[in-house]
C-alpha cells in the first residue's frame, strides 16, 4: 500500500487548492513511497462513494493554475460520519482504502472537517491498519483551535478589508448618508468581521458587532443614531452569526447541524428604518469574500504551500492523528513555526477573538491589529487571459 489520498472538505477558500499543490508537489518527490496522488471526489463522500480521481494524469500547467483557483477542486462537502464506528459507512470507507492501497489519508478542512479526520484515524487504529491519516488546517473563519490562524484566513481578510475600505469611501460621499450595514461571514467567531479594524484611523468603520459579545439591540440602536449624528453616516460591520432578534424556525441547517446563515444585515437595517427612520443599506459580501482569489495574501499563499509539503512528509514519518498547526514566534519580523498537535484537541473545537484584542463590544485593541497586519501582507500576481483569470480545469480521470 503505497498510494494518498486528498480530501477537501466544508466551505472552500482562495487557498484550499493551494495546500493540494503543496501536497501534490511534495508527493512527487517522493515516487518510492508515494505510487499514486489520488483526489476523493466531494470530500469523504468520494471514499465512500468509490469515487475517485487519479491526480498524477493531469496535466502540468493545470496542477500550477491550483495556485489561483477558488473553490475545492476535488469538491467538497458537510457531511458527518456517524459516531458509531461499527456503522456500515465506515466499512465502506475501509473497503475502498484497501481496494486501491491507499496508505496516506489527507483531509483538508476546519473544525467539523477535523472531525471527520479524526475519526478515520481513530477507525484505522482500531483496526490496526497501515494508514496513517493527517489533517490540514483551512477555514476562512479563523476559527481553529490550537493554531494563531488558518488558511484562507489571511486572503479573506485581506479581501473583506479592501472592500470595505472602498465602501467607505464610497459611503462617505454622499450629503445625505445612509446607515450601512455589512454582513461578514463568521458563525461562532468574528475574526473576519473585526478585520476592517486595521484599517487606518480615519477610515475605519465605526462599529463592528461580533459573536463573542452579546448583542443589545437598544444600545446598538443608541450606538448607530450617535455615529449617523455625528458623521452624516454610519459603517457597521456585523458577522453572520450575530446573535439578533429574528424568526430561524425555517432556517436550513447542515449534517452538523448548523444552520444556514443570511439576512442578518438586512434584518437589521428593517429594524434601524423601523425605530430610527433613517435611510439603511446592507450589504452581504456572502461567496465572494471566501472565493475571489484577486486579494490572496502572499503570506497565506506561501505558508498554504509549505503546510501542503509538511503535511505529505509527516505522514512519510508515520506521524497519524495529527493536524499541522502555525505557533507565531515573532511578530516583527513576523515568523512562525509548523508544528503538530492532536487531532482530539481540534475536532469541533471553536477558538473565539479573546476579551483582550477587544477595546470594547464595537472596537478592536491595537493587539488585533498587530496579530492581523502581518498575516495580510504580499501581492501575488494572477495569471490571465484576455482580462479573465484563469482557473484549473481537471480531467477527472476516475480511478478504476
Amino acid at each position: 500500500m503505497k498510494n494518498m489520498v486528498y480530501i477537501q472538505s466544508g466551505g472552500p477558500t482562495s487557498v484550499i487548492n493551494t495546500s493540494f499543490y503543496g501536497a501534490i508537489k511534495e508527493a512527487k518527490r517522493h515516487p518510492e513511497e508515494i505510487t499514486h496522488i489520488y483526489g476523493s471526489v466531494h470530500g469523504i463522500e468520494g471514499l465512500i462513494d468509490d469515487d475517485l480521481i487519479d491526480v498524477g494524469l493531469e496535466d502540468e500547467e493545470q496542477i500550477e493554475l491550483l495556485l489561483q483557483t477558488p473553490g475545492s477542486i476535488l469538491g467538497t462537502t458537510r457531511r458527518k460520519l456517524p459516531k458509531d464506528i461499527n456503522d456500515p459507512i465506515y466499512a465502506k470507507i475501509i473497503a475502498n482504502l484497501q481496494k486501491h492501497e491507499i496508505k496516506y489519508v489527507f483531509v483538508n478542512g476546519g473544525n467539523d472537517s477535523m472531525d471527520t479526520c479524526y475519526k478515520l484515524s481513530l477507525l484505522v487504529k482500531q483496526l490496526g491498519l497501515d494508514i496513517v491519516v493527517v489533517g490540514v488546517p483551512k477555514t476562512i473563519d479563523n476559527d481553529l483551535a490550537a493554531t494563531d490562524h488558518s488558511l484562507g484566513f489571511p486572503s479573506c481578510a485581506k479581501f473583506v478589508i479592501n472592500t470595505v475600505n472602498a465602501l467607505i469611501k464610497d459611503a462617505c460621499c454622499f450629503k445625505v448618508g445612509k446607515i450601512h450595514i455589512v454582513e461578514i461571514m463568521g458563525r461562532d467567531a468574528g475574526w473576519l468581521t473585526a478585520a476592517p479594524d486595521v484599517l487606518p484611523e480615519g477610515n475605519r468603520p465605526h462599529l463592528f458587532y461580533l459573536p463573542e459579545n452579546k448583542f443589545d439591540l437598544d444600545q446598538f440602536l443608541a450606538d448607530v443614531k450617535a455615529v449617523y449624528e455625528r458623521e452624516g453616516y454610519a459603517m457597521i460591520c456585523i458577522s453572520e452569526g450575530l446573535q439578533i432578534p429574528r424568526d430561524m424556525s425555517n432556517v436550513r441547517v447542515d449534517g452538523f447541524g448548523h444552520a444556514q446563515l443570511g439576512g442578518a444585515a438586512t434584518e437589521l437595517c428593517r429594524i434601524v428604518e423601523e425605530k430610527l427612520n433613517l435611510p439603511t443599506r446592507a450589504v452581504e459580501l456572502s461567496l465572494t469574500q471566501r472565493a475571489c482569489p484577486v486579494f490572496v495574501s502572499k503570506v497565506d499563499r506561501e505558508e498554504a504551500i509549505k503546510t501542503g509539503e509538511i503535511a505529505v512528509r509527516t505522514a512519510l514519518n508515520g506521524e497519524t492523528g495529527k493536524m499541522i498547526v502555525f505557533k507565531r514566534t515573532n511578530n516583527n519580523p513576523y515568523t512562525i513555526s509548523f508544528e503538530l498537535e492532536d487531532l482530539s484537541k481540534v475536532a469541533n473545537a471553536v477558538s473565539l477573538i479573546p476579551q483582550s484584542m477587544m477595546k470594547d463590544v464595537t472596537r478592536m485593541d491595537e493587539s488585533f491589529r498587530e496579530y492581523i497586519r502581518p498575516l495580510i501582507n504580499g501581492e501575488v500576481q494572477l495569471k490571465c487571459k484576455d482580462g479573465i483569470a484563469l482557473v484549473t480545469n481537471f480531467k477527472y480521470i476516475k480511478v478504476k
